[in-house]
């Protein structure tokens, strides 16, 4: 009601997505109040001959999954849980076989974006020699993408038989996932020009003409904290300029949260670590088996989990990362 809130516009929509955030709450525990009511009147019905109790059995069964969705959802409590999030992917050791696998893993979460309602865009692409990516970012945007995500940051390992290997054997395969909040208005992050070192170049991929005549993609190296970032998504130079500035504000947000999860809590820090070493799931193909070895939480549809079915990992990490 305030006629000078648009005044700041930055303001306002910081505001206006605090309070879409709010009423969204609001919302599901009017949905379940009222699922609680009818309830109530229908036992009071069924005592005089109907519904039956298959009927209220079903209706009952249905308000416990709406009440334990909300209570699922209320883990992700840390200001950062409710953002978007970045997404990369990084071809470990071994060739096509590893390229493949990244590529595997990129389609994955591609789909499991889609499925869940996130507008997911890939802001940069590195190809593989023979096939698959080297190395490839996601941006899923959408309401606690991050909070959902934020589990599959680690070393994630393939075990097949691979279609490269001419003898038909078993290989094994790796590849690194990190994932970072996508800053937005809600939260400030300051950079100093001065510490920004930018470089342009050719974008790769899709994009005719256009790719292979202008330098429309850049790279900015962070000097005080040697974190680089590249983006490629956009025709225009400047628009990937913007959008660097903001992958790399995410990505020194995420460095100061790892900083205070650490002072905080050392157990916790080695949880949210990406040690090359320490595989946190296994997608074991041939025996039909993908694994998480933090929470122990098994699917035996491997096709499906690669066909971005991962909700089950992702609800099992956040509940036993809560206790």
């Amino acid at each position: 009601m305030d006629p000078n809130l648009w005044d700041d516009p930055k303001k306002a929509e910081v505001l206006l997505k605090e309070l879409k955030l709010h009423k969204k709450w609001v919302a599901k525990y009017d949905g379940i109040k009222e699922k609680i009511d009818e309830l109530a009147v229908l036992e009071e019905f069924r005592q005089m001959g109907e519904p039956t109790e298959d009927e209220i059995a079903t209706k009952y069964q249905l308000t416990v999954e709406e009440i334990e969705d909300v209570e699922f959802t209320s883990t992700m409590n840390k200001p950062e849980d409710a953002l978007s999030c970045i997404l990369e992917i990084n071809a470990g050791a071994g060739g096509t076989e590893a390229c493949d696998w990244a590529e595997m893993l990129y389609r994955m979460y591609l789909m499991y974006g889609e499925k869940a309602g996130y507008k997911v865009r890939e802001l940069t692409r590195v190809d593989g020699d023979v096939a698959g990516v080297k190395s490839v970012e996601l941006e899923l945007e959408g309401e606690y993408a991050y909070g959902m995500l934020k589990s599959e940051n680690g070393v994630h390992r393939l075990v097949r038989v691979s279609p490269y290997n001419s003898q038909g054997k078993r290989m094994t395969s790796f590849a690194s996932v990190f994932v970072h909040p996508s800053i937005d208005d809600t939260i400030e992050i300051e950079v100093n020009p001065a510490d920004l070192d930018w470089d342009t170049f050719r974008a790769s991929g899709a994009g005719g003409q256009h790719v292979n005549k202008t330098e429309s993609a850049v790279r900015v190296r962070h000097l005080p904290s040697g974190i680089v970032v590249e983006c490629q998504e956009e025709r225009s130079q400047h628009m990937n300029r913007e959008k660097a500035i903001q992958m790399l504000k995410s990505r020194l947000y995420q460095k100061e949260l790892e900083r205070q999860y650490a002072e905080r809590d050392k157990v916790e820090a080695g949880k949210m670590k990406n040690e090359w070493g320490s595989q946190i799931r296994s997608y074991v193909l041939d025996d039909r088996r993908v694994k998480d070895h933090r929470t122990k939480f098994e699917d035996r549809n491997t096709d499906a989990v690669l066909g971005g079915n991962i909700e089950g990992f992702l609800k099992a990490f956040l509940m036993w990362d809560g206790k």
